[in-house]
């Protein structure tokens, strides 16, 4: 028996607008270059203000010069016919090669765009059948993986945002690590091993080691390896050998420092103990929308309902991405100058005054979400008095000293690598004795802390730093 019932809900929908200014957030300054460009390619309604300028120069200098060709037109008519080149050329989209000047210096040519990975995911992800929901969820991964190719958030934090059950959230999660690069999105380093090593040698022993044993392997206990997997030393060298050839940071590959150089989206400068900041985006296009056809708009009644629909539509679209840019502009500046308020030490005297800071201290200060100030942060960078710097560099958690003073874990990592560098390799330093010496100098760290803190700089225990 069929029965009707209500109940309320509620629900978190993101209008286009939304993702559109979402996703505009997220790319550095290049990128955003690169994605206005396409807009400009798929909407005929959207146009360069510079673009503009010129076409009406040069429909002036076409006016006249056609007043001084049809006086010559007769005079010329018996000549020899003469190909006119440009002309031939101009409905091709081609231009006459010109004689080159080898006596200038050589001209070095940027290489073709290169998608970065979210731009790249997000296009793989919409061949996975995703539902709307599902595929909310997949943008909010893309979006929260540092450089690395590895998920920075919990996934509960992404079902608790996304309003999703947990399930379905490991569900997207799964299909993402198999996307390109395989091992995208992992959450730790054997994570995203085991993804690659399932998909390409399953029974092998490789797989056995990175899904049962991988902190022995990790930690050189090779015959701990061996004896638990009852292996002779010459398949252990081969295991090992196919783990090398994994990826253990898909993430990278995606900037090329040859022809991806880093080009800071700020620059701040101190004056008279003020910070002047200024939004690097003096060579994004101005856009606005194209006169022609707001003008063949007008005229409806000339146009059949198609033409009406699809010139109302990418109007629409047109007005969306221009508001889209400037909120970007707006909420990136409301982001930096937020940050340096916060860490107005760091911007007056330099590395060593870095506070603590998560990103919902921003998001609290400037009454934004806590994802908006992520996609801000994330692969932008700001040039400033003390070097260039990713604005992700300015957040990190705190300790508390014993006189109550809070001090950014990125003080610490600094200090402890520092003390690590200057060891004597043949005796390199324990974590308990770097424990103690980070608390004699002022940082209440326990011997857990340091063995953590070590671990996320990627620095190997002391046994294997030793030296003979």
């Amino acid at each position: 028996m069929v029965q009707l019932s209500q109940h309320l809900e509620l629900k978190q929908t993101l209008t286009p607008q939304q993702i559109l200014l979402s996703t505009l957030l997220q790319l550095p300054t290049l990128a955003l270059e690169q994605r206005i460009k396409q807009e400009l390619e798929i909407n005929p309604v959207l146009e360069m203000l510079d673009d503009v300028e010129d076409q009406e120069e040069a429909e002036l200098e076409t006016d006249a010069e056609k007043e001084e060709s049809e006086s010559e037109e007769d005079s010329s008519a018996e000549e020899t016919e003469e190909i006119d080149w440009d002309e031939y050329f101009q409905n091709d989209g081609y231009e006459a090669k010109q004689e080159t000047d080898h006596s200038q210096e050589e001209i070095e040519f940027q290489n073709a765009y290169k998608p970065s990975l979210p731009e790249s995911l997000l296009e793989q992800g919409l061949e996975l059948n995703l539902s709307e929901s599902e595929y909310l969820i997949f943008e909010e991964l893309v979006w929260s993986m540092d450089d690395r190719g590895y998920l920075v958030v919990p996934l509960d934090y992404v079902a608790e945002k996304t309003e999703q059950p947990l399930g379905v959230v490991e569900n997207v999660h799964r299909q993402l690590m198999h996307l390109e690069p395989v091992g995208v999105g992992a959450r730790t380093l054997q994570e995203c091993l085991l993804v690659q090593i399932t998909m390409r040698h399953p029974d092998s022993i490789a797989y056995k080691i990175i899904r049962n044993h991988f902190e022995d392997f990790a930690n050189k206990r090779y015959e701990r390896i061996i004896k638990a997997l009852d292996l002779t030393r010459d398949e252990l060298m081969e295991a090992e050998e196919m783990i090398e050839h994994l990826n253990p940071k898909p993430g990278e590959g995606y900037l090329d420092t040859h022809t991806n150089y880093i080009t800071p989206d700020f620059v701040v400068r101190e004056q008279d103990g003020d910070f002047l900041v200024t939004l690097n985006d003096t060579f994004i296009p101005e856009l606005r929308l194209s006169s022609r056809y707001i003008d063949l708009l007008s005229q409806q009644k000339q146009l059949d309902s198609e033409a009406k629909t699809f010139l109302k539509k990418k109007v629409e679209s047109a007005k969306w991405f221009i508001n889209s840019i400037q909120m970007r502009r707006i909420t990136m500046m409301k982001v930096m100058h937020a940050i340096i308020e916060y860490q107005h030490d760091f911007f007056m005297h330099g590395k060593g005054q870095l506070r603590p800071m998560i990103l919902k201290d921003i998001a609290d200060r400037i009454g934004m979400d806590i994802s908006t100030v992520s996609r801000v942060t994330n692969g932008k960078y700001v040039q400033c008095d003390w070097g260039t710097f990713e604005l992700r560099y300015f957040f990190s958690e705190g300790i508390e000293s014993d006189d109550g003073e809070n001090i950014s874990t990125r003080r610490i990592k600094e200090r402890l690598r520092k003390i690590i560098e200057n060891e004597d390799k043949k005796r390199p330093i324990s974590d308990e004795l770097l424990s103690k010496m980070l608390q004699n100098e002022g940082f209440p760290v326990a011997r857990r802390t340091v063995a953590k803190y070590r671990e996320q700089m990627k620095i190997p225990v002391a046994r294997l730093r030793r030296e003979v």
